[in-house]
């Protein structure tokens, strides 16, 4: 229902189709974070052009595949193990702060603390990382 609402919101014509130009904003206002090239690559697999229009059925496909190479939590925890030498389950504190504020989506020192805060993390300390992307992958608090 919360698909086919965002999608009817950029079908403009009113016609059942959107634009592939407004695919990636009507699947990232879903929850998804597709890349450019993945969205490229969606429209190519439905051999749809740029200045091209998909309809609801294309689009559930597309969000179908985009969700299911879409797991955060796997994604987080194989980058966590690379790290971890010794495959003891945990990780300096320095080391996960390096991580988040270099590679990828950068976090500020300020976000990293409140995020360590959170998460009951010393900065002197070791992380289990298990426990740690359990905690910033669980879904918000809905007030």
């Amino acid at each position: 229902m919360e698909f086919k609402e965002c999608f009817s919101l950029y079908d403009k014509k009113q016609k059942g189709k959107i634009d592939a130009k407004d695919l990636i904003t009507v699947m990232r206002c879903l929850g998804t974070s597709p890349t450019f090239g993945e969205i490229e690559r969606h429209l190519q697999v439905h051999k749809i052009g740029k200045s091209g229009e998909l309809d609801f059925s294309v689009f559930l496909a597309m969000m179908h595949r985009q969700i299911q190479q879409e797991d955060p939590k796997n994604e987080i925890l194989e980058a966590l193990r690379m790290t971890d030498k010794q495959k003891k389950g945990y990780i300096q504190a320095s080391e996960l702060r390096a991580k988040l504020t270099m590679l990828g989506e950068k976090l500020t020192d300020k976000e990293v603390d409140e995020l360590f805060k959170e998460a009951h993390v010393k900065a002197n300390g070791t992380v289990n990382y298990e426990e740690f992307t359990k905690m910033v992958t669980l879904p918000p608090v809905d007030y």
